[in-house]
């Protein structure tokens, strides 16, 4: 039985060897070298389920075909036009040689290098194919995934399909993707030669070179991979197969633009935890340009967009990422003067802008050579500029802050080096990196070195920020301390008068202050209250200044209004120091005098006092308060309020207002009473309130 299922083996393997050996004598009949019509330069191509690449023998032309008078049509697309004057062209490549486009393995150089340097414009590529395909077998074109710059396709004198827009005077086309084309069997005519059934196929490409793709190219013009021919099913294969391998090589702009929002976003975080630092806001947003720029990159080997749009819209955002670094740099230094320098910073920008448009390595404007000559100049002379104010702001880094500006000094010279990399690209220093099919850019190394440089200078920056901090808030802790030191005790009992105190800031340092000073000599009492404009710190200290006056002067003398006179004075001539403030002595018999400096009026029995206007402190020298007098008998009660009780706003922005104060004081009967009323309502600034009352002389 074994050796019985030996000889069946046997036996089908010399079957399929010798089934093998016939499929390639029939082959050799219709081999490229024996075509199946009397031309020399003919490819015939057997199809099954297979694709072939057309490396030629192709025929070229450049210029534009005439059209045939009657049809309209281009006489270079019909198949029996005679092409045999034409050049000839093989677009396989030689080994041993670098490829045309880097990350294109295959890639060949373009017109330009095959005898028609500076040619820009139209040419024609025609081949001439004969098919030898089962009837049922549909044919199908993968455009050439690397080709400069757009085209249309004909079959056997029909129009198939093109990439870019050939409707206008000039074609417009973005950057070259892979193109499916499915060939109509009406367009294959058939012949018959020997008695063998055969397909004859002249195909015919209308090729646009736009003249700024020269710019940036040595090798343009035309085909740079060869088109590939087959069955419907093969050719859709190789087409996804183009498009996954430009997916890949474009997935790093795609990344980059992810990781560059992300970047942007963590330093907008990074304000939040220090404000007084703008350097995150303007990295954050050269990283934000950043992305845009690599999206637009990935956007454009996508989809359809036309290749003039993105080209100036990238230029813009380079120039704004140009300026935006030497503001980054700029800021980071303490705004080295002069002042104008921000203004330069940004009109070398633009002008950096204008040039490129019409004289850079991807400019969109056409103008005369003597023009673009001139722009070329001034792009040159623009970018210089804007690299020596950057050497010369990290110069100025350098004497002010020492190592700070010797560790700047390795991002700078990245960002030059990017700066110069249309001329680093013509003296072929490679700009392109594909490894394993991931495209990366120059531009990309020195952001990611860029980065890290960034990274660890604004981890040493942010430290010092927060250690800045931290010592800025023993300051505000250490005023918070000296405040309460000075503040009078809550409750205070003296000899015919209880007071009680109540003093809550709208911040850990408050700008609201109160004195209470008895005095021995004579039995009465001075009390001294205010408000000084402004929260925080600030305030804190000019409330240490004027608390060091009132004591100082009631050393002296106690009269509210020279009282009044001698603080005003005090903060007249300092910069927006200003404070409403009150004064007013209790003699030991009740007898109450009052001088009122635009603070808010006392409550007596629990209704304001109605008295004069006067101006606030510190606004006018020699400003007069309004002064009265009156009688406090046993009972009366005696309630100071500052206007952060009037002014305490709830959730719809509704002010607590005087005739809350006034209902609030028909029930409270305390300081704490009061303050907790205005501040559960909402409190927006320091609240204070003395609450005083008359009793009986001890």
């Amino acid at each position: 039985m074994i050796r019985s299922f030996r000889t069946l083996i046997c036996l089908s393997a010399m079957w399929a060897l010798a089934v093998t050996a016939s499929a390639e004598i029939s082959a050799s009949r219709h081999h490229p070298m024996n075509p199946p019509t009397e031309r020399d330069d003919v490819a015939s191509i057997s199809l099954g389920r297979a694709k072939v690449p057309l490396y030629g023998p192709w025929k070229f032309q450049i210029g534009d075909s005439p059209l045939d008078p009657v049809t309209g049509k281009p006489l270079w697309a019909e198949p029996g036009f005679d092409d045999s004057q034409w050049e000839t062209v093989n677009l396989r490549h030689k080994p041993g040689t670098p490829p045309s486009i880097v990350g294109s393995p295959n890639s060949v150089p373009g017109w330009t290098v095959r005898g028609h340097p500076g040619y820009a414009g139209y040419a024609w590529y025609r081949i001439h194919v004969g098919l030898i395909e089962p009837p049922e077998t549909r044919v199908a074109l993968a455009g050439p995934p690397a080709v400069d710059d757009g085209y249309q396709l004909f079959a056997n004198g029909a129009l198939i399909g093109s990439f870019g827009d050939f409707s206008g005077k000039t074609p417009t086309v973005g950057v070259a993707k892979p193109m499916f084309f499915s060939i109509p069997q009406d367009s294959l005519p058939q012949v018959g030669i020997s008695g063998t059934p055969a397909t004859s196929l002249v195909l015919a490409f209308r090729m646009w070179m736009d003249p700024t793709t020269l710019v940036g190219s040595s090798d343009a013009g035309g085909f740079h991979t060869a088109p590939v021919l087959g069955s419907e099913d093969a050719v859709w294969d190789v087409y996804k197969l183009d498009w996954l391998a430009r997916v890949l090589s474009t997935g790093s702009n795609a990344a980059f633009a992810v990781g560059f929002v992300a970047l942007a976003l963590l330093l907008f975080s990074l304000r939040l935890v220090d404000r007084s630092d703008s350097v995150y806001l303007w990295i954050g947003s050269v990283f934000l340009l950043r992305a845009v720029v690599e999206a637009l990159h990935s956007a454009v080997s996508w989809i359809d967009l036309n290749g003039i749009t993105w080209t100036w819209m990238t230029d813009v955002l380079n120039s704004l990422i140009y300026a935006g670094w030497l503001m980054v740099w700029w800021v980071w230094f303490g705004r080295p003067r002069p002042a104008w320098l921000r203004f330069a910073v940004f009109g070398l920008a633009a002008l950096n802008l204008i040039a490129t448009l019409y004289a850079g390595p991807t400019s969109v404007i056409s103008a005369p050579t003597s023009v673009t000559a001139a722009f070329y100049v001034a792009d040159v002379i623009s970018r210089l500029l804007l690299f020596s104010t950057l050497i010369w702001i990290v110069v100025q880094g350098i004497r002010r802050q020492g190592v700070e500006g010797w560790l700047v000094l390795p991002a700078v010279i990245l960002f030059g080096v990017g700066l110069w990399a249309p001329e680093l690209v013509s003296l072929n220093v490679p700009f392109f990196w594909y490894p394993y099919g991931v495209g990366f850019t120059m531009w990309q190394v020195i952001d990611v070195a860029l980065v890290v440089t960034l990274t660890l200078l604004l981890l040493r920056r942010l430290l010092r920020s927060l250690e800045r901090q931290r010592l800025m808030a023993l300051d505000v802790k250490q005023a918070q301390e000296v405040q309460q030191v000075v503040l009078p005790e809550s409750r205070l009992v003296l000899p015919g008068l209880v007071i009680e105190s109540e003093y809550r800031p709208a911040r850990e340092v408050g700008g609201d202050f109160f004195q209470i000073i008895p005095n021995g000599a004579d039995g009465s009492l001075l009390i001294v209250a205010g408000d000084v404009t402004g929260k925080g710190l600030k305030a804190g200290m000019l409330v240490a200044l004027l608390v060091g006056a009132i004591r100082t002067a009631a050393e002296v003398c106690t009269d509210p209004d020279l009282i009044l006179r001698t603080l005003n004075k005090r903060l007249l001539g300092r910069s927006q120091a200003q404070a409403t403030c009150l004064a007013l002595t209790i003699a030991k018999d009740g007898e109450v005098v009052l001088a009122n400096a635009g603070h808010v009026p006392p409550y007596r029995n629990k209704e304001a006092i109605a008295m004069e206007g006067a101006l606030p402190l510190g606004m006018v020298d020699g400003a007069e308060p309004s002064v009265m007098r009156f009688q406090l008998v046993e009972g009366d009660t005696l309630v100071l309020i500052s206007d952060g009780v009037v002014e305490a706003t709830d959730a719809n922005k509704r002010l607590f207002g005087f005739e809350r104060v006034a209902k609030l004081l028909e029930t409270a009967g305390t300081a704490a009473e009061i303050a907790s009323a205005a501040q559960e309502f909402g409190q927006e600034d320091d609240v204070s309130v003395i609450y005083m009352t008359r009793t009986a002389r001890l």
